[in-house]
């Protein structure tokens, strides 16, 4: 299992390997969540 994300993007450059951002455009964010508003969000 990969590593969990942050609650929240910290706008960092680079991005850090936790961002919830990232883990999306990655397709590595775990299921039943999303990101909104840089924030990470449970999908209901």
């Amino acid at each position: 299992m990969s590593s969990k994300p942050k609650k929240e993007c910290c706008v960092s450059k680079p991005k850090c390997g936790r961002c919830p951002l990232r883990m999306l455009a990655e397709g590595t964010l775990p299921s039943g969540y999303t990101v909104k508003k840089r924030k990470l969000v449970k999908i209901k």
